[in-house]
């Protein structure tokens, strides 16, 4: 039965939780949506990792709050350890339950620009991205000087990231925007609808990125100093795994950036990231079962909207996975009159080489237009490193590579530059 407290209450109650290390507790107060992108496990990993190098929590600080919207109240726990501190953020809704949870990191731990960024060369201006109801804030990074520059649009990966795609201490979408304009490219970037409107609505992949997205390339091509032609849609994660959809529903599209884009069926690939997790944490084993006993059902002829979230993969409702079922991104991408870049971590436990990139490239191999790179050293967010990839590689301060930043930059130099067809003497992979 759960004790009916205020939203101040609730985060005090969560932050003693993480102290005692019962993240199973935590995860039962998570809505359906905060369910389906962080488990007990991911939250136990991060907290962990930031406690070993700020030591153990010598107090807790007095909650703050503020109202979202109705309904919905954001909380900020300040937490003292003997190394430094932390503050955690949660959004409490009326019922009790945790719409958004995140560790800010130490501030010594908090992002810095990215060296190859040249923070002189571009101006940022704050923008509204859509006109109803779900508009949702964005940035647009503009490169100082004459233009008109080419645009591209940024797209984050699943789950209600911000438009950082804050993860931890890293900003992996800022890392991109601040480096690609500081290269000469107008790069607009957003929080996603499920970051700005949590729990508002039932979203399918198709309602949390198109609508946004296309309403972001207009922007983009209605200013004075983007090229109209030039307006490209850049997409990690399922960002990549969606682009495809995007480019086919607004036609203008100049070309896509596919940066990590999963091409295996998603609820497939979750028992397979699950069961490597669990490799390495056996404590993950039931996290393992029961992902793929839910996986089984998004392949199972009585799917419907109806189905219970309960019984399907991250707590994502039956209308959402119909949505996903029903989407082949490869095909789409293959459909498209447009140029492709395909971006690639070698050592990405998430989206990989030999699950997905392998999709992309037997479905564009007939593709002169369609560039390939994989960066062998690069993880899931694009930081280089050395050995298996692991979730503990994200907790600390990185930056996307700066060979990734390169790549798209020059990929979006005109487009007689790249005329070649990389599954022949281009390609590096």
């Amino acid at each position: 039965m759960m004790v009916e407290r205020g939203p101040a209450a609730t985060a005090m109650a969560v932050v003693e939780m993480a102290e005692n290390g019962h993240f199973a507790d935590i995860e039962r107060l998570f809505a359906p949506p905060l369910r389906a992108v962080v488990s007990a496990e991911a939250l136990r990993a991060e907290w962990e990792g930031l406690i070993s190098r700020i030591g153990p929590i010598s107090a807790l600080g007095t909650p703050v709050s503020e109202p979202v919207k109705a309904g919905l109240t954001r909380v900020s726990v300040p937490v003292t350890c003997e190394r430094g501190g932390l503050t955690v953020v949660m959004s409490v809704d009326e019922t009790g339950l945790l719409q958004g949870l995140r560790l800010a990191p130490p501030l010594t731990e908090q992002w810095t620009p990215p060296p190859y960024a040249r923070r002189k060369s571009f101006d940022e201006h704050e923008v509204t991205v859509g006109s109803d109801a779900l508009a949702v804030p964005g940035t647009l990074s503009l490169p100082r000087g004459r233009g008109p520059w080419p645009g591209v649009v940024l797209l984050s990966g699943g789950g209600p990231f911000d438009r950082d795609e804050t993860s931890g201490p890293n900003k992996p979408l800022k890392d991109l925007a601040w480096g690609l304009a500081s290269r000469g490219v107008a790069v607009l970037r957003f929080d996603k609808v499920t970051y700005t409107h949590a729990g508002q609505s039932d979203f399918t992949m198709t309602d949390e990125y198109v609508p946004h997205a296309v309403a972001a390339i207009h922007l983009l091509q209605r200013h004075s100093n983007v090229d109209a032609a030039r307006v490209y849609v850049a997409g990690h994660s399922m960002g990549g795994k969606v682009a495809p959809r995007v480019a086919a529903a607004e036609p203008s599209v100049a070309g896509l950036v596919l940066l990590a884009g999963d091409a295996q069926p998603m609820h497939q690939a979750a028992v397979r990231v699950v069961s490597y997790l669990a490799s390495l944490d056996p404590g993950a084993q039931a996290a393992a079962e029961m992902i793929t006993r839910q996986a089984a059902m998004v392949d199972s002829p009585d799917l419907s909207p109806d189905t219970p979230a309960a019984e399907l993969p991250f707590g994502f409702s039956g209308a959402y996975w119909l949505d996903l079922r029903g989407y082949d991104p490869v095909a789409t991408a293959a459909a498209l009159n447009k140029p492709m870049l395909i971006l690639q971590g070698g050592r990405d436990y998430q989206v990989t080489v030999a699950d997905d990139l392998a999709r992309w490239q037997a479905g564009l191999a007939h593709r002169a237009d369609v560039t390939i790179h994989v960066h062998d050293a690069d993880n899931h967010l694009f930081f280089s490193g050395s050995g298996p990839s692991t979730p503990a590689e994200y907790e600390s301060p990185q930056h996307v590579d700066a060979a990734v930043v390169a790549d798209i930059a020059d990929w979006l130099a005109p487009r007689a530059d790249h005329t070649d067809s990389t599954f022949g003497r281009g390609a590096r992979q």
